[in-house]
């Protein structure tokens, strides 16, 4: 960590130095007076003034000791330590723009100490710096998200610190990158390099302005006389000589000395990346310009180190080496390895990579990057590095290939989360919309019904179309599921209890050649959930498995399982997901011996609509409502294979808050009235026409006076110009004015006053957004009949 001079304090403080003065002129006054006037009274005065002054100036002086002038220079040992142990490069700069502090990574990565914003990056990056910097200094903070210092991208983050907010604090990140540079310098000045150097290769990287920024120790002994010197930040060619043959020595060891062989790795893309230069001894000298056995054995080594994927291809295109990054980057298989690199690639890439590894194997300078598609993984290109590679004997071609298995897989997850997402949100937006028109459709239907009797023959039409109504009803229930928006009724239960209470149906689901089998572990905390979803989930995964059992052996047989234990968070922890949080959790294992699922559909199974049923079998909503009611209830559910069958496992946080005390039990209430018969004024805003034409017609068959609005403005204007109703319905989502909104207006004029509303969203997710008390909800779709009896219990309670 370095610490840079600053302009240190004077060190006669202003307040001193002020009493100094005025006492001074005070003296010399009063002798002035004296001298010319002669007039001793006027004299004394003066000099009296002058040291009373001097006096007060001395006293705020003593008060008040910690003056920001007379300030001693701060201690930076504290700040040298914090920033010396952070990976991050620090800079600290004043208000002056001097830069008065620097850990060594900050030295490291911009080759000295310059001072922000005047580094080594992009014009655009000194550009983006400067305005931070200004921007940190009124605001704060400050950050610029992409900088290119030397070939890596970086990430610069500005904070005002300080006690007088004097000062800013200059963070350096960077990103994979710099990170795989660092690791590049870390292996070459570590054992490895030594490693390296003990079988006689030197290695060296060199950062894009030509300096070293780290060697081992045979090429420091080759080049500078001994292995403990400093060379980093030297110029690289410096040590060089080349000859009139173009045979490359050491400077040192002049024209006498064994020339070298010498390998450039760009293992970075970008012409300002550093480079890997790995130097050999040429041991047949300028007669004999292929590399011995031995040479060939040190380049192996060299590649076999290696922390990224490499590969040695010859002439003809054969591999020849592959260290295990390259391996693993392939996804090689180390029982039949491939011949050519055109093996581990799709149809289409094998001719365009044989092309480029032909052209660098003639002599094709510098190198390409391809993006290719492996065989075994079509859908998930990957990035393969090619260039020539001089003096290797045999080998003739360099291939580097990345490992981004983790970086897709990532971003599969996030791509998948992200989809169902947006399907989620897609799936409720329809479901709303689809409920409005079912609630008008059901409405209509119950209207008719009170005008025919059983014997009429359009009465059973009405009721089958009423009754397919209720049908399409529950597929908006099970989309709402799916986006984690229906009605849920969360009760604290135990796990057991619900397996228990559903089992009996699930014995008649199964049918008799499925073996139900049921079994729970020990010490099982509570769950919050609702009850009637949770036998759901329970048996639309049990329907699945029957399912999928049959489907292995029509004539059926098979197992299902479940079981329930309890999870803690070490064995959360001792999992290692990256899904799942570490906190205590019950689990469901729902297990099956049928065929499992297949592994290119796995990702795809919770997608609403998405089935491997032939077409009229099934929905494929069974497990998409499972996924959203497990979402929906703050579980998480997984699925895999296991033993040539599928097995979900959901696990649901464990309720720790305290349950309330029991209230006592009140005394047995009476029925509700059968009578829906009412009277009062109702105003109702909706605004679908149909299903304000609905509402308005039933509860004016039950005797109520019905003002309708179609959205909130409207109904404003409707409560200016009439007395005050006996009741607001509202629909939540209106445009121009939603219902919340309305009603917290109608709410300031008539502050008691009843208030239904009604949506086709969950009640959970508008709650969030309704913050208002002594409201009521109705879920869409609704009879008539359930609309008239919301209306009488809203008023049978104010």
């Amino acid at each position: 960590m370095a610490s840079l001079p600053v302009s240190s304090a004077s060190t006669l403080s202003p307040a001193r130095g002020a009493a100094l003065i005025a006492g001074a002129c005070g003296l010399v006054s009063a002798l002035v007076i004296l001298a010319v006037v002669g007039n001793l009274p006027v004299a004394a005065g003066f000099l009296a003034t002058a040291l009373v002054i001097a006096g007060a100036l001395l006293l705020f002086r003593r008060l008040f000791p910690a003056g920001r002038a007379d300030a001693a220079e701060p201690d930076w040992s504290v700040a040298r330590a914090l920033a010396a142990s952070s990976p991050e490069a620090v800079a600290i700069t004043d208000r002056a723009g001097r830069l008065v502090c620097a850990n060594d990574r900050y030295e490291t990565l911009f080759a000295g100490f310059p001072t922000p914003p005047a580094l080594p990056v992009d014009e655009a990056g000194i550009s983006d710096l400067g305005a931070a910097g200004r921007t940190a200094w009124r605001d704060g903070a400050a950050s610029v998200g992409r900088l290119l210092a030397r070939g890596m991208p970086l990430r610069a983050e500005i904070e005002r610190a300080g006690a007088d907010d004097d000062l800013l604090v200059w963070r350096f990140r960077g990103v994979e990158a710099l990170d795989l540079a660092t690791t590049v310098e870390g292996v070459i000045g570590g054992p490895t390099g030594d490693r390296l150097a003990a079988a006689g290769i030197m290695a060296a990287l060199i950062g894009p302005d030509g300096r070293i920024r780290a060697a081992n120790r045979v090429l420091r002994a080759r080049a500078m006389g001994h292995e403990e010197g400093a060379v980093a930040g030297r110029d690289f060619a410096r040590f060089l000589i080349t000859d009139s043959h173009g045979l490359v020595r050491f400077e040192r060891e002049g024209l006498t000395g064994s020339p070298l062989r010498v390998l450039q790795v760009p293992f970075l893309d970008g012409d300002d990346a550093p480079m890997l230069v790995v130097m050999l001894d040429e041991e047949g000298g300028a007669s004999e310009p292929a590399i011995g056995a031995s040479a060939s054995a040190h380049v192996r080594s060299l590649v076999s180190l290696m922390p990224f994927g490499m590969a040695l291809v010859d002439r003809d295109g054969r591999f020849l080496q592959m260290n295990d990054a390259f391996a693993r980057a392939a996804q090689v298989d180390a029982g039949s390895p491939p011949l050519y690199p055109g093996d581990l690639l799709v149809k289409e890439d094998k001719g365009v990579v044989a092309d480029a590894i032909r052209r660098f194997a003639n002599g094709a300078t510098h190198s390409t990057d391809l993006a290719v598609r492996l065989k075994d993984h079509p859908d998930e290109p990957v990035a393969l590095s090619i260039a020539g590679a001089r003096g290797l004997g045999d080998a003739a071609v360099l291939l580097s290939l990345k490992d981004n298995s983790e970086e897709t897989r990532l971003k599969r997850e996030v791509a998948q989360a992200t989809k169902m997402q947006a399907v989620g949100q897609l799936a409720g937006g329809v479901a709303h919309d689809f409920n409005n028109i079912l609630t008008a459709i059901i409405g209509h239907c119950d209207l008719m019904l009170m005008r025919h009797s059983p014997g009429d023959s359009d009465y059973d039409d009405i009721q089958q179309i009423r009754a397919n109504s209720n049908r399409a009803a529950s597929l908006t229930r099970q989309l709402l599921a799916f986006s984690r928006q229906q009605t849920l009724v969360p009760q604290v239960l135990q796990l057991p209890d619900v397996i228990s209470e559903v089992s009996q149906l699930l014995k008649r689901l199964l049918g008799e050649t499925v073996t139900l089998t049921v079994k729970h572990g020990r010490n099982l905390g509570p769950v919050r959930a609702d009850p009637g979803q949770l036998e759901q989930v329970v048996v639309n995964l049990a329907v699945n498995a029957r399912d999928a059992m049959l489907a292995k052996d029509p004539r059926g047989g098979g197992t299902l399982s479940i079981q329930t234990m309890a999870v803690t968070a070490v064995d959360v922890r001792r999992m290692g997901s990256d899904i799942l949080p570490i906190a205590d959790y019950i689990a469901l294992e729902v297990a099956d011996t049928g065929g499992g699922i297949p592994v290119e559909i796995l990702p795809k199974i919770f997608e609403p609509f998405f089935t491997t049923k032939e077409v009229g079998k099934g929905t494929g909503l069974g497990l998409s409502t499972v996924y959203g009611i497990v979402k929906q209830s703050g579980g998480y559910i997984f699925a895999d294979n296991r033993d040539q069958g599928a097995v979900f496992t959901i696990y649901l946080p464990v309720h720790t808050a305290p349950q309330p005390a029991k209230a006592a039990t009140p005394a047995k209430s009476r029925d509700k009235p059968t009578d829906l018969w009412g009277t009062g004024t109702i105003l109702l805003v909706e605004d679908e026409d149909m299903v304000r034409a609905v509402a308005e017609r039933a509860l004016a068959r039950q005797g109520y006076t019905v003002l309708t609005a179609e959205n909130g403005e409207v109904a404003l204007d409707l409560l200016a110009r009439n007395e005050r109703p006996d009741l607001l319905i509202s629909d939540v989502v209106m445009p121009v004015m939603d219902g919340p909104t309305m009603v917290r207006q109608v709410r300031s004029r008539y502050p008691d006053l009843p208030i239904l509303f009604m949506s086709g969203y969950a009640e959970e997710q508008l709650r969030k957004s309704i913050d208002l008390d002594n409201v009521s909800f109705l879920a869409k779709p609704f009879s008539v009949q359930q609309l008239a009896e919301a209306a009488r219990d809203v008023l049978a309670a104010k």
